[in-house]
């Protein structure tokens, strides 16, 4: 019996809950501590945080906060690839240094055409012929859009003409552009290729210039467009990751609950065959997992099977692995190929946790879920509380709406709930408010724990940090406050 157990139970598995990091001699001030970290060998995040592509996280209101504040954000699949593309354009368009290929108008479009992009944007370059590369013949600012007959008023009544715009030329710097919207005291300088053709090569924008100001910290790409990223399933991901792509994705993540199978490996070896994408891998929680996500070419791979706070997937399978050990296990596995610990974390001290066993970044969901740009709806209960609806990409609802695939369970024409299996559940979480002061709490416990463990930055943190495994169940009881709680601290919900 002894010889059964011990090949058939591999080993402890350990949760967040059964560890804690020890703490160092240190003459760290945690407010300098550096914690950027690198998603890719080629996408450096400011912070080490990813948000969920669930359709109760992440959309662009909440991926473009968060990549103000260093993060980035992973654009959910419960869409028409046409609509996550377009997700994704809103991030990219947000804050740019030059927008190529800008939305635009033509003179003959009417101002209830411009009020529909006005949701969006303000400023619409306006080109003879409405294409974002035309000729361009004036601007429609946000003053002019609104008079009586938006219906049947056309936009070249009201738009600013070419020869009063701020005009500059192909081959101009970011700076001298920035340089030119000081000067002018404009909203945008237009950059046309030259005086005759005028063609409308990109724009730059005045509100861009003061974001960068206010977000000194964003994670931006090369051209400095806000990064973003966009989940892609096994069945269509060839021709969703074309137009993801197109729209200016910066890593596309092969997003599934077992990713150490067949279709997930060819998808990855197929995308990275055909485009010239950084590939998240996920999700796995094993070495084997690891390695055979590494060899078919992703840039990183993210761990975690059954570990959210809406999974219910160790409980109808009874197939997972403790989220600590599961990390650890594939940190080891994948060399200098960055790791991904996605689920589990319920505090900023499990981020630490999950940084300090190796990993390179966290994904969070449910801790997002709440705030005021995640897209869930807003709950008011009885008791005047208010909440936000959260659910698991394999709950029964969120599958009708697309996500069956991510738990293989595509089935041909609609989907019927009757031959759905759940793994996840519907349920919500307390409003918390903007997502910024609940980031500066996360990450401020994050700075406070390399504080604690004498490191500057992440690379030195995952060095120096060591962990003492308590008795289960201990570890967890003893960390909690164990009094009545009369004012709620703003990193600590009240446990109930």
């Amino acid at each position: 019996m002894a010889k059964l157990i011990e090949r058939k139970i591999e080993k402890l598995g350990l949760t967040y809950d059964d560890i804690l990091l020890r703490a160092e001699y240190s003459e760290m001030d945690p407010a300098k501590v550096n914690v950027a970290s690198n998603l890719t060998k080629k996408i450096k995040l400011k912070i080490p945080i990813l948000s969920a592509a669930m359709d109760t996280v992440t959309e662009a209101k909440l991926a473009i906060a968060l990549a103000l504040d260093g993060g980035l954000g992973i654009i959910h699949k419960n869409y028409s690839a046409e609509r996550q593309a377009e997700e994704v354009a809103l991030v990219k368009r947000f804050e740019s240094g030059f927008v190529e290929k800008p939305l635009t108008l033509s003179p003959a479009n009417t101002l209830r055409d411009a009020r529909e992009i006005n949701k969006k944007y303000s400023g619409i370059p306006i080109t003879k012929d409405g294409s974002s590369n035309g000729r361009l013949v004036g601007l429609l600012t946000s003053k002019d859009y609104y008079f009586d007959d938006p219906d049947t008023d056309t936009i070249d009544k009201y738009m600013t003409t070419f020869d009063d715009l701020v005009i500059d030329y192909e081959g101009i710097t970011l700076e001298q552009a920035n340089q030119r919207l000081k000067e002018s005291k404009k909203g945008k300088v237009l950059i046309i290729d030259n005086d005759k053709d005028r063609r409308l090569m990109s724009i730059v924008c005045r509100r861009d210039l003061e974001k960068n100001y206010d977000y000194p910290n964003s994670c931006k790409d090369e051209n400095k467009r806000l990064r973003v990223g966009a989940a892609v399933g096994v069945r269509d991901y060839k021709d969703r990751a074309g137009l993801l792509i197109k729209a200016g994705v910066d890593v596309i993540v092969v997003d599934t609950a077992h990713g150490h199978s067949k279709n997930v490996i060819d998808a990855i070896k197929d995308l990275k065959k055909n485009f010239d994408i950084n590939i998240i891998g996920g999700n796995v929680a094993t070495k084997d997992g690891t390695e055979a996500l590494i060899e078919a070419g992703a840039d990183a791979v993210k761990v975690g099977i059954g570990p959210g706070a809406i999974c219910t997937t160790r409980i109808v399978t009874g197939v997972g692995s403790p989220q600590a050990s599961a990390v650890l296990e594939c940190v080891e596995a994948a060399g200098d190929i960055p790791i991904i610990a996605d689920g589990g974390i319920k505090y900023s001290g499990d981020i630490a946790k999950a940084i300090g066993l190796g990993a390179n970044a966290v994904m969070i969901g449910g801790l997002f879920a709440g705030t005021n740009e995640a897209p869930g709806e807003t709950v008011i209960t009885e008791d005047h509380r208010v909440y936000k609806s959260y659910r698991g990409m394999g709950s029964i609802g969120a599958m009708m709406d697309g996500s069956a695939d991510r738990y293989f369970q595509t089935i041909p024409g609609e989907p019927n709930v009757k031959k759905l299996v759940a793994e996840g559940i519907e349920g919500m979480v307390p409003a918390i408010g903007p997502l910024a002061d609940h980031l500066y709490q996360l990450i401020g416990g994050l700075k406070q724990a390399m504080g604690y463990c004498g490191a500057k930055t992440i690379d030195e943190f995952q060095k120096k940090a060591t962990f003492i495994q308590a008795m289960p169940g201990t570890a967890s009881h003893e960390s909690h406050p164990r009094v009545d709680i009369l004012k709620d601290a703003p990193n600590y919900p009240r446990r109930t």
